[in-house]
Parts: structure tokens; sequence; C-alpha cells
């Protein structure tokens, strides 16, 4: 596909989303001789993939924040079912990449990693410690003094030098941990519009303020997500919400000096603004949401300004970039699959997951694998479970049922075939003696908790490998089990190929 084509693509997001409809429905095969006719097209298809060994003008990398592999299956089956063919064998976008690898996502100081140091290692090549943006281990959490002179510059700074056009898109607050590994430097990453007064005298930067005004940040052509208030003092008033002001305490409007600063640029807030833009018209593109994280998917319609989804970002962002004719590289975080598993809420972590799928078919349909790296992974995984014994098509948020017969634990009660093994749905058992039965309860509602072992207020983070899945120039490099900072060293081979 000509440059020229994948613009006239990229303006329309529906034409995207048309696309992704027609995507093949998966039918559950009728006997053995389907079985062996099913594997025997696998692996011709296996057969038929060939290493791009070219350059990538390039590079999309999707980080689900929190998808790990049982995420990964749990959203295949119910995107599946939401169709309404068989979820156990329906093939998502991700599914078609050719080449995959698992990927080790512990960090320099800890066996379960949070967002901060595993989003650096993808990054910026180097494994850091919890809670660190954009600095080697040297860095330690919370010390600004001992990141100096060990900053770990990111992917993204490193192709604006070559002159490439970059974006960051996420739908979680754009000073969030994953989208700030971008273009900032921090030793904490909750340093998002505040800084402590040691860390402020000893020349830190907060990180909304590195997205303005810093090396890397300034230099964005595409940045969307959430997050208002983050920029703005307490003295401004939300455009959505006027009931809700800005965080900064330094009295400094970061919207306005972005504006001051890009005065052909273009800032939006709804979804109505963004499809408004020309994308050919010049300037960079700042659109930012909500005045904190962007809402989950379930929840978008309900946005009384209207909100884009992360396919409609991607499309968006894909055609402002190509304009560029050196390249671009595009970092697009699913970012709410971890909020909704840290609550415990399996619908809106699937759903989430969907819409990252969707995202990397609208990013399919608009780019050229033999010149473009797309690269699918996840940050780190959570602790949701599937377990029993469901018959196939059984509902994936229903009970867990055998022939049509509701499976009955130990104690004489249903059981979901997701649930976690810590978080909010546990039950004291010490006060109540049982735990409630889910028979009993819509645990398809999207409010639904699923029950949990070990009561939390929040659910952790799981320790395991993840996936990585890709396709385009360098891919195939992508195999057996690889270190989380190894994925960069890919991504950044398949930049300076060629260059």
């Amino acid at each position: 596909m000509s440059v020229s084509a994948r613009r006239a693509f990229a303006f329309s997001a529906a034409i995207t989303i048309l696309a992704l409809s027609a995507l093949p429905a998966a039918a559950q095969p009728a006997d053995s001789a389907a079985y062996r006719a099913q594997a025997q097209a696998e692996l011709e298809r296996l057969r038929g993939v060939q290493p791009v060994d070219g350059p990538a003008r390039n590079i999309i990398i999707f980080i689900g924040d929190g998808f790990g592999v049982t995420t990964l299956t749990a959203a295949r089956i119910y995107q599946g079912q939401q169709r309404g063919v068989d979820g156990e064998s329906f093939v998502t976008a991700m599914d078609t990449l050719p080449h995959s690898a698992l990927v080790r996502t512990y960090s320099h100081d800890a066996q379960v990693s949070d967002s901060a140091p595993t989003a650096t290692a993808i990054l910026s090549g180097v494994k850091a410690r919890a809670a660190v943006i954009g600095y080697g281990p040297e860095a330690l959490i919370g010390d600004c003094a001992s990141g100096r002179g060990h900053e770990a510059p990111s992917l993204i700074a490193q192709a604006q030098g070559m002159g490439l056009a970059t974006g960051v898109i996420t739908t979680t607050r754009i000073t969030h941990a994953t989208p700030a590994a971008a273009y900032a430097h921090t030793a904490h990453r909750n340093w998002e519009a505040r800084l402590p007064a040691e860390a402020a005298a000893q020349g830190c930067t907060d990180i909304a303020a590195q997205l303005v005004d810093g090396a890397t940040g300034a230099a964005l052509d595409v940045v969307m997500g959430g997050g208002r208030r983050y920029f703005v003092p307490a003295s401004v008033a939300d455009p959505e919400y006027p009931a809700i002001t800005g965080l900064r305490d330094d009295g400094r409007n970061l919207l306005a000096e972005w504006r001051a600063r890009h005065p052909q640029g273009h800032y939006v807030t709804d979804a109505a603004g963004l499809a408004a833009i020309d994308p050919a018209a010049p300037g960079p593109l700042l659109a930012l949401f909500e005045p904190d994280h962007m809402r989950y998917t379930i929840d978008r319609a309900q946005d009384p300004a209207g909100e884009p989804s992360l396919a409609e970002m991607t499309a968006a962002a894909i055609a402002r970039l190509s304009r560029n004719p050196n390249g671009f590289i595009l970092l697009v975080e699913a970012g709410r699959i971890d909020h909704a598993h840290h609550a415990g809420n399996a619908a809106r972590a699937l759903a989430d997951a969907a819409a990252m799928d969707e995202a990397v078919a609208a990013a399919m349909a608009l780019t050229d694998p033999a010149d473009t790296l797309i690269v699918t992974t996840a940050d780190h995984s959570h602790v949701i479970g599937m377990a029993g014994y469901p018959s196939r098509g059984n509902p994936i948020l229903g009970l867990v049922r055998e022939d049509g017969d509701v499976t009955l634990a130990d104690d004489g009660l249903a059981y979901t075939t997701l649930g976690y093994l810590n978080g909010p749905g546990a039950v004291d058992r010490a006060a109540s003696g049982l735990r409630p039965d889910p028979a009993e309860h819509d645990t398809h509602d999207h409010d639904y908790l699923q029950q949990a072992l070990v009561p939390l207020g929040s659910e952790t983070h799981g320790g395991e490998d993840v996936a990585v899945r890709a396709s385009g120039p360098m891919a195939h490099l992508f195999r057996g089990t690889i270190e989380q900072h190894t994925i960069h060293a890919i991504m950044q081979a398949a930049l300076l190929a060629g260059r």
C-alpha cells in the first residue's frame, strides 16, 4: 500500500471500524475431519510466513496494561461471544500477527513489577526500579538526585532525533506511568503534577511539565489521552465538568503554554473536536478527553461530551503521523485493562482488551507490513484465573456449567469461570462464614466483581511471563522467551536498519 493510499484510508476512522467488522467469524468444527482440516490450514499459513528483513519505516507499539495471557484468552472468547460466534476458536486481529515470544516482566528490584519500570524496559531498553520511569537501575525511588546522569532515552526520543514523527496515545492520563515512559524521566511515577520540595530544589520536573517543555515531550506530533487537570492550577475549572479544577500548585497553566509554544497546534477535548481536524492540517495535536483517566469502553457512551474509541484515536494518529516522509513511531496504550483488574471487575477489563484488539486491527488496515513493524504486548499480568471445567460455549462471564448444569464447589455454591487470587471481591469468612452464592447474582452485570481468595482493596499485578506478538520488519526476531528490554532492542534494530 502506498503512502498516499494509507493517508486516504486513515482520514476516516469509520472505514477502519467497518473493515474490522468484516473479520471472518469462527465456527466450531463439526467432526474429526474438520479439526484436521483446520490444523492443516493453519500449518499452511505458518509455512507461508516469510520474515521481513528490510528496515521499518514505521513502528507502532501497543501495550495492554495488565494484558496477561489469561486476559488475552478470556478477551478472545469474550470478543467471539459478543459477535455471536464460537468464542474459543475466534481469531482476533492480534492472533493473526505471525511472530511471537514470551516475555519476562520482573523489574530490577521486584519479582512482580509495576508499570513504571516495565514501560521503561520496553521503551528505553533497561530494567529500572519500582515506580521509576526513564532512568536506569541506578536511580532510586523518590530520590531525584540519584537519577542524574542515568537517564535512559526512549525509542520515541531516538526517533525524533532521526527526523521521524512521533505520537503517544493512551486511555489513561497522559501523565500515567506507561505513556510517561515515552517522554519523561522521573524518580517517582506519582510526580505527575507536583513534586516534593526537595526534588524541586534539586531541579527535577513533574511529568506534565516534561510533556509540555521537555525535549521529547515538546516535540511529540500527536498526544491523546486523559488528564487535563494535571496541566492546570486549581484556579482553572474543567471545560466539561466545572466542579473539577486543576491540581497544579505552581500556578502554571501548561495547556496555555502548549498553545503558545505551538501556534499552529490543535488542542481538543472531545470526539467531535478530534473528528473536525483535517489530518493534513499543519501543527501538532494535543487531545485530552477527560480531567482524569478516559472512561472505560463499556461506559464511554455515557460521556456527555463524547470520547473517541482507542481504534478511532489510532486511526487519527496514523493519518497525521503518516505525513512525515521519514516515517513515524506511535505508542498506543490500552491502559484501563489494568484499572478494571485492580477493581476485580472482569467485564470492564475484557471490554477494554477487546477495544485494544480493534485498535490493532485499525493499525493493520492502515499500514503496510512491508514497512511497518507492529508490536503488541503487555507490561505485566494480573492475578485473574480461568478455572473449572465449563463446557465449550459457556459464557465467559458466567457461572461454570458442564453440559448445561451449574457446577457446585465443595461448599455447595456455584462459582464463575473467572476469578482473582486477591482483590476486593474476597469475602471476610471470619465474619460471614460463607461466601455469597454467585448464582444469586447477575455475573454478567458490568459492575459485578468476581470473587477473590485474599481480601485486598485493590487486586495486584501478576508476575508471570506475558506475550509479545508482531508483524513487519524484524518481527521474526520475536521468538522463544526473551527479556522485556529485548523488545526495545528489536524495535531499535528495525528503526536503525538502513538508516
